[in-house]
């Protein structure tokens, strides 16, 4: 990917309090691949395969438009130690699934699932889910078929697209971490 077209800063960064803001938006010409603004930090990102889209739907593979806030983080315990970030954090393990079935009463939220059960499976042979950072899109009012299990994880090596999240490196990813907090606000698009 080039260099983005503005890297004019978002939010300065203050280290001693989390970011207000984060803006995340697609490269020029690549909708699939972004760039992740933080005050004067530029960082590249995988988007969804349908790229950004206000009109998101359940398995249309794009990035929700709007204004976001994280609610926790989701880690791999057993790959990695408890990173430094100022967000609720758990633990992944086997039994941890997002319910992305719009019939489903817990649709869109964290399931308790057996082997081969329904659901996004957040303990994954790849990385991808090594950290997850849970937004409350589609939350309130949860929304039958407006998309489940958006999140910012890990990328893909190739940066390829995501399933309609956000992707970054691991490196990017440990560096957020310590600088959002529940108030920060997620700005897509």
């Amino acid at each position: 990917m080039g260099k983005p077209v503005s890297s004019t800063p978002y939010h300065t960064i203050r280290r001693d309090r989390p970011l207000s803001a984060i803006l995340i938006r697609a490269a020029a010409g690549r909708p699939r691949q972004g760039w992740l603004f933080a005050g004067d930090w530029t960082v590249p990102v995988s988007l969804g395969r349908g790229g950004i889209r206000a009109d998101k739907r359940e398995g249309d593979g794009g990035t929700p438009r709007g204004v976001f806030h994280p609610l926790r983080l989701w880690w791999r315990a057993d790959r990695n130690p408890r990173p430094r970030t100022r967000l609720p954090v758990r633990r992944i393990d086997p039994a941890d699934a997002w319910s992305e079935d719009p019939a489903d009463r817990r649709y869109n939220r964290p399931v308790r699932a057996a082997d081969g059960a329904p659901g996004d499976r957040l303990m994954r042979d790849d990385h991808l889910y090594d950290f997850i950072i849970e937004i409350d899109h589609n939350s309130r009012p949860r929304v039958a078929g407006r998309g489940s299990a958006v999140f910012l994880h890990l990328a893909r090596e190739n940066f390829s697209p995501t399933a309609g999240c956000v992707g970054m490196t691991r490196a990017n990813m440990l560096r957020l971490l310590e600088r959002i907090g529940p108030q920060t606000r997620i700005v897509i698009g």
